[in-house]
């Protein structure tokens, strides 16, 4: 028999003030609907608020900036500027994750401090108030490269593997998988988002059926699915790296003049090396 999985969105979880205990709030939502195996994939925004993460819109460019760790790439569009950056909790987002929806006029929300801090936080929570061991994923809407359109992705977890290791086992033909590693706690996240949607007022869907992914509270949380950079090979947009590499060829080539050609990995470089070694 194939396995079968069931989601839809948690309906009665009220509008999310600062302060407000999300514990309580989905608690009460959920009544004796849970069960074991369970997972909650909860909205960032709901997060974010009830932590408070709330800033005055006019400083919406001030709030991006102080996420920011790293620009990936900057663009100007006729409506203004969009940045594409790596934010302190090493994603890679437009804007650094700060949002303007579903949020009071006037003000942006920030993600919140520590996702996965605050997964285990809920998962804790609902787990002595509920009685049930229940896994939580908070969530977030990201754009993806090579790809038009977003998808909701998993910025926290806890009581979930967020990965579903089948590395060494065999395929339906008998081969070995060498590189198989779905991010099961990415793909939850976006199934939440089919029911739960961006205008409905739902900020919360449960999974069931998908309990043999359920574990213990310290499992590894959703900051381990970031990639390191030693192995991320898009650290930069299209323009700022063949930026990068006509300033590195540039460099190599006036080091390089009169000695031939070399070092030409892209066509960033090789024209930087070119121009560089003829003006040497």
């Amino acid at each position: 028999m194939s396995a079968a999985m069931q989601v839809w969105a948690l309906e009665g979880v009220p509008e999310v003030r600062p302060g407000a205990d999300l514990v309580e709030l989905l608690a009460d939502a959920a009544g004796e609907a849970l069960e074991g195996g369970d997972i909650l994939v909860v909205t960032s925004k709901i997060v974010s608020k009830a932590e408070g993460r709330i800033v005055a819109a006019a400083d919406r460019e001030d709030a991006i900036t102080a996420e920011t760790v790293r620009v990936v790439a900057t663009r100007a569009y006729p409506g203004g500027i969009t940045r594409i950056v790596e934010n302190r909790l090493g994603m890679v987002a437009a804007a650094a994750g700060v949002d303007a929806s579903n949020t009071d006029d006037g003000t942006v929300l920030l993600l919140p401090v520590d996702p996965d801090a605050s997964a285990r936080a809920l998962a804790a929570g609902l787990r002595e108030r509920l009685g049930v061991e229940v896994g939580v994923i908070v969530s977030d809407t990201l754009g993806r490269p090579w790809r038009e359109g977003q998808t909701d992705v998993a910025i926290g977890a806890a009581g979930v593997h967020v990965v579903d290791d089948l590395r060494g086992q065999t395929d339906a033909a008998g081969k070995p998988l060498m590189v198989t590693l779905p991010c099961v706690a990415d793909e939850l996240a976006a199934a939440g988002d089919l029911v739960k949607g961006k205008a409905s007022g739902c900020p919360v869907a449960v999974v069931r059926g998908m309990g043999r992914l359920v574990g213990p509270l310290d499992l590894p949380g959703a900051r381990t699915i970031v990639r390191p950079s030693e192995r991320d090979m898009f650290r930069l947009g299209t323009e700022e790296a063949l930026e990068r590499g006509r300033r590195e060829g540039y460099a190599a080539g006036v080091a390089a003049a009169g000695a031939g050609d070399g070092g030409t990995y892209d066509e960033g470089y090789a024209a930087g090396f070119d121009e560089g070694r003829a003006e040497a």
